[in-house]
């Protein structure tokens, strides 16, 4: 275990990520443009740093995760951004859910200056990310996925190369389009079971012995019973996911109800103003409209 690792990014995902990382004993520095964020990381031994220029000058791989896509871009070449301590041997891994053309452009970029780059973003929520049991999606370059994945395995189990750079984030946009359909036809069938008399929860329980079962249906089809809105991942960032979906859909000349469909939900989730809760307030959208309470 010869690698230093960075990271820059300490959210809902983010931190207990980093932790995990140090916990698998790699040495780790952070930065954090909200310096309170960072402190768990620095209690459990992790060096601060005052920009993401620090953290590739001291780090071999440097992990990002944080908002969106200019996000990213801002971190890598912005003023004392990553670029600037770009160099052969060092890796970016970009584990944010964004663009897969930025992706591709910002590799480019760092080839230019001899660093390689991962796009990697993951799939799994806080729950995922505490446990370390995430699915990571990685595009890029065989070999460096080969030296890199023994830090992914600190964070996650279900580890795929799925292509060139980019491919990772078409992945993770295919996962945000399926999850965000499964989320409102859950709401949808439990709502519909209430409206004809009969328990959604022994429907939610009937329903997983069969081809209709899913992680969502089990998981959050429960949190929806519960009224439990409390964020493992919040609807203002899968609506910004779900843009990016619309978007490559757009790219690739399709034209796909479904993702039209789950994308105008998460807006108007959104827009209802349960942007700061999970994905699961879709629910009470759907209860407004119609004027019935799941429970």
């Amino acid at each position: 275990m010869t690698d230093k690792v960075g990271f820059i990014g300490t959210g809902i995902m983010g931190l207990p990520m980093a932790l995990n990382v140090i916990r698998a004993g790699y040495a780790l520095w952070v930065f954090a443009r909200s310096k309170h964020k960072a402190a768990p990381l620095i209690d459990a031994g992790a060096h601060e740093c005052g920009s993401p220029q620090q953290v590739a000058e001291r780090a071999d791989v440097i992990i990002t995760i944080v908002g969106d896509t200019p996000d990213v871009e801002q971190i890598v070449l912005g003023d004392n951004g990553i670029v600037a301590a770009a160099a052969p041997g060092k890796v970016l891994v970009d584990m944010t859910t964004s663009s897969a053309a930025s992706a591709r452009d910002l590799a480019q970029r760092l080839a230019e200056k001899g660093m390689d780059m991962l796009d990697a973003p993951v799939s799994g929520g806080d729950i995922g990310a505490r446990d370390g049991t995430l699915s990571i999606m990685v595009g890029g370059k065989p070999a460096v996925f080969e030296r890199v994945k023994p830090v992914l395995a600190a964070m996650g189990r279900n580890i795929v190369l799925v292509g060139d750079h980019g491919a990772g984030q078409v992945a993770k946009a295919c996962n945000q389009l399926l999850v965000a359909q499964h989320m409102y036809a859950t709401a949808e069938a439990l709502l519909l079971a209430k409206a004809a008399g009969v328990d959604p929860g022994r429907v939610r329980e009937a329903l997983l012995g069969g081809f209709a079962a899913s992680r969502v249906l089990d998981l959050h089809g429960q949190r929806m019973l519960d009224r439990n809105f409390e964020p493992g991942f919040k609807s203002k960032l899968h609506k910004k996911d779900m843009r990016i979906a619309l978007q490559t859909m757009r790219d690739c000349g399709l034209d796909l109800d479904g993702v039209r469909l789950a994308a105008d939900g998460v807006n108007r989730t959104v827009e209802s103003g349960y942007g700061e809760l999970d994905t699961t307030a879709l629910l009470q959208v759907l209860e407004a409209r119609n004027h019935l309470k799941l429970s």
